[in-house]
């Protein structure tokens, strides 16, 4: 008869979820090293933006505007010209930089809260509660993201706290389809089949075990989050039902310059840009943070 197979725990669990060095290598890769820096800037704008800003964001100047009452291009004194009110653009970007970046976190932060929670539910528990989560899922991802974000918006007031909860409601569901599959194949595990040989509770299991496996995928999906919430956010301020005038945000400065498009290019340029940096930027560090903490690429770098 053959001896029993005595099981080592210390083998079983699998391999740290942040790997130690993951932060050296990230600083290794130019491309994450660049979206780092525009983060930092954009974040030290919109936090200095009281300080540094030139003036008020919402104060309307006499010589803002040409003698025929067009904006004025970029000048010694408006350094990015004025809007169609006569407002300093610069001014506006940098507080609109501070509405961008607390939707983009807030609202991530609470789709990454719903959607975990949902997800780990319905991996670890499976069965009816499992079944009913995952079907609701994918019942919200069968409506079009904008849309359904144009109709919450629209059926409540918009503010900016509003504006966030709606964001999160639409955009938790593919963080929940993520870490429901993550669950599902780590809860059958031996590590985890031997947790509950060894008589060890749910919650244990859940926070000791499953949910530290997952924070390499929850620390991507919510870097490369706010990307999109940022994108989200300026369509829905750009169509009306985002952040309302007079508060800037780099969505409506664009709704409200519209009309300038071809007399005044820069009202849209600059804050287009402003988008589509900072949407970048967190998209560089996304892709890099899923390559350095992908446990297939470690030893590459």
């Amino acid at each position: 008869m053959s001896e029993p197979i005595a099981f080592d725990m210390t083998t079983a669990v699998a391999a740290p979820p942040v790997p130690p060095g993951a932060w050296r290598r990230l600083f290794k890769r130019p491309l994450a090293v660049i979206g780092l820096t525009i983060i930092v800037v954009a974040v030290l704008g919109a936090a200095l933006a009281p300080w540094i800003a030139p003036f008020d964001p919402n104060e309307q100047f006499f010589d803002g505007l040409s003698l025929e009452g067009a904006p004025l291009p970029p000048n010694a004194t408006y350094w990015l010209g004025t809007d169609l009110l006569g407002r300093d653009l610069l001014s506006r970007i940098l507080y609109g930089a501070r509405t961008s970046l607390v939707i983009g976190i807030v609202a991530n932060g609470a789709a990454l809260l719903i959607g975990t929670l949902v997800g780990v539910t319905a991996g670890y528990f499976k069965g009816f509660i499992g079944g009913v989560l995952m079907r609701f899922t994918d019942l919200m991802m069968a409506f079009p993201a904008l849309l359904l974000a144009i109709c919450l918006a629209a059926i409540l007031s918009p503010s900016l706290w509003i504006v966030a909860l709606v964001i999160a409601l639409v955009n938790w569901v593919q963080v929940a389809r993520v870490i429901y599959t993550e669950t599902s194949a780590l809860s059958e595990r031996e590590f985890i089949a031997a947790e509950r040989t060894l008589g060890a509770s749910g919650p244990r299991i859940l926070f000791r075990h499953i949910l530290p496996h997952l924070l390499s995928t929850v620390i991507v999906w919510g870097t490369l989050g706010i990307s999109t919430t940022v994108l989200l956010e300026a369509t829905l301020s750009y169509l009306g039902v985002g952040v309302q005038p007079p508060m800037a945000s780099w969505g409506n400065i664009i709704f409200e310059n519209q009309t300038y498009f071809q007399a005044a290019p820069w009202l849209v340029f600059f804050p287009g840009i402003a988008i589509l940096l900072l949407a970048l930027a967190f998209n560089l560090v996304g892709d890099a943070l899923r390559d350095v903490l992908d446990p297939t690429e470690r030893g590459r770098d």
